[in-house]
């Protein structure tokens, strides 16, 4: 039988301080009967603004779907190597290739908001001027990682109107995101990349199959 509520039993604060917050909980879930399930406690991990946009930037051209991507370090990704995993990881990568996303930030409220934070997403990582008004939804969002975080990411679409000229990452001013950098590639490329593991970033591949679904419908 499948639960019906949720009960909160206790609360912990989550510390104000660092990038990341745990919230800690004591659950128990009900079912339509009336049961009550054994109490469980239960992690949350939040970043700052909870929520994110992703963001396919494409374009063609000689007869090409080419999408716009990133390419920067992804520290955690990285420190997998020093780790007693079940499934070792000697080969874990520095440099993730991902969309262009970000974080949702005061203002980024509605379909707008989202929109706007995807234009501002793509002039910071690709060096791309976008008006808003070029996104579009691209499927529903998804939670990335349901069993520790309560991301949702929003997946937009924007295509450009020609082929963009050289592209640099500008970056947030960050350490970690210095030597980020851009790239272009065949949408059908990077599709084989993502299923081959070359590019091993979830939203990454969702992301392209939903365009590439969309322009095979003539969408």
């Amino acid at each position: 039988m499948e639960p019906v509520a949720l009960e909160i039993l206790e609360e912990q604060p989550a510390p104000q301080d660092g990038f990341l917050r745990v919230q800690r909980f004591l659950l128990r879930h009900r079912y339509a009967d009336g049961r009550l399930s054994p109490p469980y406690p239960c992690d949350v991990v939040s970043r700052p603004g909870v929520d994110a946009v992703a963001a396919v930037i494409w374009f063609r051209e000689a007869g090409r779907v080419r999408v716009v991507l990133k390419a920067g370090v992804r520290p955690p990704v990285f420190l997998r190597r020093r780790k007693k995993l079940i499934q070792p990881d000697p080969k874990a990568p520095l440099v993730l290739t991902e969309l262009v996303a970000g974080l949702l930030e005061p203002g980024d409220e509605g379909p707008e908001g989202l929109a706007r934070r995807a234009s501002l997403e793509a002039r910071e990582e690709a060096g791309l001027e976008i008006p808003p008004e070029a996104f579009r939804p691209l499927g529903a969002p998804v939670f990335p990682s349901p069993g520790a975080a309560d991301e949702k990411v929003f997946l937009l679409e924007a295509e450009l109107p020609s082929p963009p000229g050289d592209l640099a990452a500008g970056g947030d001013g960050s350490p970690m995101e210095e030597g980020t950098r851009v790239r272009l590639m065949d949408l059908e490329e990077a599709v084989r990349a993502c299923r081959a593991g070359a590019i091993p970033d979830m939203k990454t591949e969702l992301a392209l199959v939903r365009l590439r679904d969309r322009l095979a419908a003539g969408g």
